[in-house]
């Protein structure tokens, strides 16, 4: 090194929390919410019935489908752990019955990954020194997942039910105002959902209008649909 060339200086960075499972859940359930709430007015509504009507499905739909998006984010999350745990403690007893073949195996990986052969073999042996280590090591790299940063199916599970009824309440505002304009209704559905995809935004690289139109567009096509069924059935039933 260059006796002029500045030392290297280690600087702090944070990352987002990638397999927390809340934002993951907390997106699905306020895109569920709104898209589904808002379809169901359209639906209603479209068929010709009376706000009392809407409100009572809009109500219901909410209280449902939070409780089932709870159900569900919890069950899904707790499922695939209950998965990793069984994943690692076979590489658990691999480990145990198999060490040099297991070795060997880490020393490929970090050679595919670009390391020396000697060092790989070196860096290898070093690591297997220390079991949890090793099984951590090769949990990852077999699986893809850190058995040490699970996601909560706790967290999960409350954020959908909070988001989706959130979400699923947009729609309703204005009848519950006791304002009972079908198109008042989807306008505020479909404003929500491009607040929704707008805020989503901000954990990716996609700019605010191209999420926000991107969702306004699926609920769109969802609340059209169920708006043009009430419409036939309204009909057809009158």
């Amino acid at each position: 090194m260059s006796a002029d060339a500045p030392p290297a200086e280690a600087h702090e960075h944070a990352h987002a929390d990638v397999s927390g499972g809340r934002l993951r859940a907390a997106v699905f359930g306020a895109m569920d919410g709104l898209v589904t709430n808002t379809a169901l007015v359209a639906g209603v509504g479209g068929g010709g019935a009376p706000p009392r009507t809407i409100v009572l499905a809009g109500v219901a739909s909410l209280v449902a489908g939070a409780i089932s998006m709870a159900l569900g984010e919890y069950t899904s999350v707790r499922t695939q752990n209950e998965q990793l745990d069984l994943e690692v403690e076979k590489e658990r007893r691999e480990l145990q019955r198999n060490p040099g073949g297991e070795l060997a195996e880490l020393v490929q990986v970090m050679r595919a990954r670009g390391v020396d052969e000697d060092l790989a073999q070196r860096v290898a042996v070093q690591l297997h020194r220390d079991p949890d280590t090793a099984l951590r090591l090769h949990v990852v790299a077999e699986i893809g997942l850190d058995p040490a940063d699970k996601p909560s199916p706790w967290t999960a599970g409350t954020s959908s039910f909070v988001t989706f009824a959130v979400g699923a309440a947009v729609p309703l505002l204005p009848y519950l105002l006791g304002l009972s304009l079908l198109w008042v209704a989807l306008l505020c559905g479909g404003l929500g959902l491009a607040v929704a995809g707008a805020l989503s935004s901000r954990a990716t690289p996609r700019p605010w209008w191209y999420a926000a139109a991107r969702q306004l567009l699926f609920g769109a096509v969802a609340a059209g649909a169920t708006y043009a069924v009430g419409l036939a059935i309204g009909v057809t039933v009158a």
